[in-house]
């Protein structure tokens, strides 16, 4: 091969490393650039917002850090799966903080959902 062929190889393979690069920044841009609540929407999934809701009610300060963090790792690539209520609910718990979510036991009997307190009365009736 000659010098000119190797200089024009170079000068390609220089444009499309210079496009590559160019497409990566603004693909980042783009990702700044997007609602945080949106973002979060993408990757929290079931019963996530009620834990980080309930979260925010009782410890925010803890919630805002731990919401900015996964806003930052999820902007940077780091997080790339769904986060699920129960993850997210041990991730408090690992930081200590015990977040209190409202729980209820209900019963299908005859087609009707009874809370469990609706059915010991009733057994407590007959």
């Amino acid at each position: 091969m000659s010098n000119n062929e190797l200089a024009a190889i170079r000068r390609k393979k220089l444009m499309e490393m210079m496009k590559l690069l160019k497409e990566r920044k603004e693909e980042k841009e783009k990702r700044r650039e997007r609602d945080p609540k949106k973002v979060l929407d993408e990757f929290l999934v079931g019963r996530a917002w009620e834990v980080l809701n309930a979260a925010r009610a009782q410890y925010p300060q803890v919630a805002k850090y731990v919401e900015s963090l996964l806003l930052r790792l999820i902007m940077e690539g780091r997080i790339k799966s769904k986060i699920s209520g129960e993850d997210l609910y041990w991730l408090f718990r690992r930081l200590g903080v015990r977040v209190r979510l409202k729980t209820s036991i209900k019963i299908l009997e005859h087609g009707k959902l009874k809370s469990l307190g609706e059915k010991i009365r009733e057994q407590d009736f007959s």
